[in-house]
């Protein structure tokens, strides 16, 4: 299920349900028709910028990690430096959106 987000027009807010009812995942993600920014290098990561979806795809093949709380998902991905070199990261989102790079020059 999809609901509008006036805040951020170009995102919804998902729930994933299971046959019973219950909620297995809750988050944002981008409305259906939208484009996501273009994410070559990790540089392109800003927080607040994308998904975890569009990160996932973008630095493919990245491994879901634990998130800190409910509300939160890690992705561990190797991904071009700004001088083209290939680092370890983990990003982190916080309700689908993303909050930060650890393990990239220039980032935390």
């Amino acid at each position: 299920m999809l609901w509008p987000v006036p805040l951020w027009p170009d995102l919804r807010f998902e729930v994933l349900r299971a046959p019973n009812g219950a909620v297995w995942n809750e988050w944002l993600v981008r409305a259906p028709g939208v484009a996501g920014p273009e994410l070559r290098t990790v540089d392109d990561l800003a927080p607040w910028s994308c998904t975890v979806d569009e990160a996932a795809r973008a630095f493919a093949p990245a491994r879901p990690m634990e998130g800190t709380a409910p509300t939160r998902w890690r992705l561990a991905f190797t991904a071009p430096d700004g001088s083209g070199e290939r680092r370890p990261c983990v990003a982190e989102f916080t309700w689908g959106l993303l909050q930060r790079v650890e393990g990239a020059s220039g980032h935390p």
